[in-house]
């Protein structure tokens, strides 16, 4: 397994310069010691609903990637036999059921209030996304360059462009977000959203369905957090495949946007 080590300040070679013989070699074990990296432990979160059909595979392909890791599973009142599957992995996951069809917010919200991990990752139940994109999505963090790291798929020429309308609209919501909270991203509503755990529980996230994105967006942009991209692998699905965003679910993006500037 692949352990995570956190950015860590350079020795202080000359502590122990000026100190006696006797003094200087128990100093020298003690610098060593405090600069020690500590492993940083990855806390995934996957939001599940009627996703019977790619649950195991993605599952699968999580537990593959070589990391320091926890995997949560809120399945959020699926109806189509993927509760069954997910009482299966329950040895290798945490896995939460809701009574109900809550959405995808509230699923994360559920999730986050379990997490332990010093990281916090968000990965759809489908197979549009990659796994073995983590280990680039953490280490900005990792590094102490940012707390914050969004997957972008338009930052990866080669990956399939999705319906022209979810294309149209994935860059329209990243265009009013620049334009609002002058940043500057290129993919908004990624599912692919990487965060220090502390900081991501200090937002007072209030989503209940897919208005995370541009929450937690709009919330980390008013405390003007840089979002650093990397870009990620994108294989898109189409409706008929089991997409269940649409046209209101880009009306609540943007509504939450202008919410939370006109509240700054």
């Amino acid at each position: 397994m692949k352990t995570i080590y956190p950015h860590t300040a350079e020795k202080y070679d000359d502590t122990a310069s000026n100190a006696s013989d006797a003094h200087r070699s128990l100093i020298e074990s003690e610098v060593t010691r405090a600069t020690q990296p500590a492993i940083m432990k990855l806390s995934i979160i996957m939001p599940v609903y009627n996703e019977v059909a790619t649950i195991a595979e993605i599952i699968k392909r999580v537990m593959a990637v070589d990391l320091n890791k926890e995997l949560i599973i809120v399945d959020d009142g699926s109806v189509d036999g993927t509760r069954e599957i997910l009482r299966n992995f329950s040895p290798v996951a945490k896995i939460i059921f809701h009574d109900g069809n809550r959405g995808k917010g509230a699923a994360i919200r559920t999730g986050l209030e379990r997490a332990t991990g010093d990281i916090v990752l968000i990965q759809d139940a489908d197979l549009e996304y990659d796994p073995n994109d983590y280990h680039a999505l953490v280490q900005p963090i990792v590094d102490g360059k940012t707390p914050v790291v969004y997957g972008s798929r338009i930052l990866r020429r080669e990956n399939p462009r999705s319906n022209v309308k979810f294309y149209i609209a994935g860059r329209f919501l990243s265009l009013v977000t620049n334009l609002l909270y002058g940043i500057h991203i290129t993919d908004e509503p990624t599912c692919y959203k990487v965060f220090r755990r502390d900081l991501l529980k200090s937002l007072d996230l209030q989503c209940e369905g897919f208005e995370f994105c541009p929450e937690v967006t709009a919330k980390i942009a008013a405390r003007r957090i840089l979002i650093h991209e990397v870009p990620i692998r994108y294989m898109p699905r189409s409706v008929a495949e089991g997409k269940k965003i649409n046209w209101k679910d880009g009306l609540q993006a943007l509504w939450t946007l202008l919410k939370y500037r006109l509240r700054r």
